[in-house]
């Protein structure tokens, strides 16, 4: 929760509280530690989980269009919006 959420310390602090506070939750020394780990590896944490959640390839181009329905069977139908979303990926570096 701490990494996905990349929380800053104010918000850190909220959430070891609340873990705390928890039955079955952890201890304020255990708290400490996840604290004092977060600061120190933030950024390498960070970086990891984007390094790993990233694709190969790389958007090369997007195009996009809203179109609204004019002739429809059921007249609650008509005016509605969709959206056409059509997009180019390509190799890094390519």
């Amino acid at each position: 929760s701490i990494a996905s959420a990349d929380m800053d310390l104010n918000q850190l602090e909220a959430f070891l509280t609340a873990q705390t506070k928890k039955q079955g939750g952890i201890t304020s020394d255990q708290a400490a530690v996840i604290a004092k780990f977060w600061k120190n590896h933030r950024t390498n944490i960070h970086e990891s989980l984007i390094t790993q959640s990233r694709w190969d390839n790389v958007l090369k181009n997007m195009n996009w269009r809203v179109d609204l329905k004019s002739q429809l069977r059921h007249i609650d139908q008509i005016n509605t919006p969709v959206a056409i979303v059509e997009m180019e990926v390509g190799k890094n570096g390519q």
